[in-house]
């Protein structure tokens, strides 16, 4: 018979449920007697055979009480049928005295803990089911942290492969041109999501930013994202722009798409090279911020005439309006996905939202997308639940 370890837990303060497979009446009436006489009694619902106690199992059964001698089974193979008909519930197995190593051997298969009937009392019984009831909750809640941990490895190298690497010429930073681009994965579910975000400059000269989010998250909206963001690269480096692109894009989607339901927000801009003027399309996306002259002394909004039109994916047919916006020798434009703008402010129900994010930049005197992501999650005092994308494209006069 097992030793009780130091921390036993106490008798229950609940009514336990606790399903017992033993075909000897005599022994299941014992069984019975003992834990009528506890301070909680729990609930017995008794089996004769491994077929009638699949019949019996239900959710509330916290534990199950078996002893390995019955009709159908015998041995280990009845624990193994057992544990595979309830393999996140408690076990405990009874023995007699001539086959207690089949206890021990019973523990290192996966049941919780073994007991000798002969040595049994009402003290010990009520305590043993207390205690496997207890280990296998810890042994669960392990099991789900190590496969969360695991999930969360898979994801950030998955994240990291899945992001691009811009095309763009080294030429640009003389003209005082800046790019930054920043991906932060939400960790509370430690699931992927169809975030994505890509810059190609063509042989022309133009400077070409595709930001987008598809709807809900992991494995498979992760990858429609990329196989998005790859469709765009191709369809821009072809020489695709404007309305063709975006109708090309929507017929990908609905292609790739693992339901109808699921559709893509996204926002496209096309910067001239000589950088004085951009035109955007906004598909049911948060329309990018905006600054001419300066955080401190110029302009700071959002960039009027958004939204283009409605997401990928949900209507046929769509013309996409083009927003046509003068750039100037002082300008920045940030792109972002809704992570950004959907945390909370001091942990409560109230979001940043749009008007929130420009009173930060406003407060920093300068969109730093570092800064602006630390101060996001400060405020939200947890991590972020949902993923972050943003690229910032800006031109310093000289």
């Amino acid at each position: 018979m097992t030793a009780l370890p130091p921390g036993m837990p106490a008798a229950p303060t609940e009514m336990q449920t606790i399903l017992l497979i033993e075909d000897d009446a005599g022994d299941a009436f014992l069984v019975e007697e003992l834990l009528a006489g506890t301070a909680t009694p729990p609930k017995i619902i008794w089996a004769r055979s491994l077929a009638e106690s699949r019949e019996r199992l239900t959710d509330e059964v916290q534990c199950v009480v078996v002893d390995l001698s019955l009709p159908d089974a015998t041995g280990l193979d009845a624990l193994h049928q057992v544990i595979a008909m309830a393999p996140d519930t408690a076990v405990l197995v009874l023995t007699g005295l001539d086959d207690a190593h089949v206890g021990v051997e019973a523990v290192a298969v996966g049941a919780q803990d073994y007991l000798v009937k002969q040595d049994v009392d009402e003290r010990l019984l009520a305590r043993a089911i207390s205690y496997a009831i207890e280990r296998k909750r810890a042994d669960l809640a392990q099991r789900k942290l190590v496969d969360a941990q695991r999930l969360s490895h898979e994801n950030a190298r998955l994240e990291h492969g899945l992001l691009p690497v811009p095309l763009m010429r080294q030429a640009l930073s003389s003209d005082g041109f800046l790019h930054q681009a920043r991906y932060l994965p939400g960790r509370r579910q430690a699931l992927l999501a169809g975030d994505f975000w890509d810059t190609v400059q063509t042989p022309d000269g133009a400077l070409h930013v595709v930001i987008g989010d598809v709807c809900g998250h992991g494995p498979d909206e992760a990858a429609l994202g990329v196989a998005l963001r790859i469709a765009w690269r191709t369809l821009v480096l072809a020489g695709h722009t404007g309305g063709d692109l975006l109708a090309t894009l929507d017929r990908v989607l609905r292609h790739e798409r693992k339901s109808p339901e699921i559709f893509t927000t996204m926002c496209t801009v096309m910067i001239d090279a000589d950088l004085s003027h951009a035109r955007l399309h906004v598909v049911g996306h948060p329309p990018p911020l905006f600054v001419r002259g300066g955080v401190r002394e110029g302009v700071l909004g959002a960039v009027p005439g958004a939204p283009s039109g409605p997401p990928l994916g949900i209507f046929s047919d769509i013309d996409w309006a083009a927003i046509d916006l003068p750039l100037g020798d002082d300008w920045a434009l940030l792109l972002y996905t809704d992570g950004l703008i959907e945390a909370t402010v001091g942990g409560g129900p109230d979001l940043l939202g749009t008007e929130g994010l420009m009173r930060l930049i406003r407060e920093h005197g300068e969109i730093d997308l570092d800064r602006i992501i630390t101060s996001v999650q400060e405020m939200h005092r947890d991590a972020l639940s949902d993923d972050l994308a943003a690229v910032l494209v800006a031109r310093r006069a000289k």
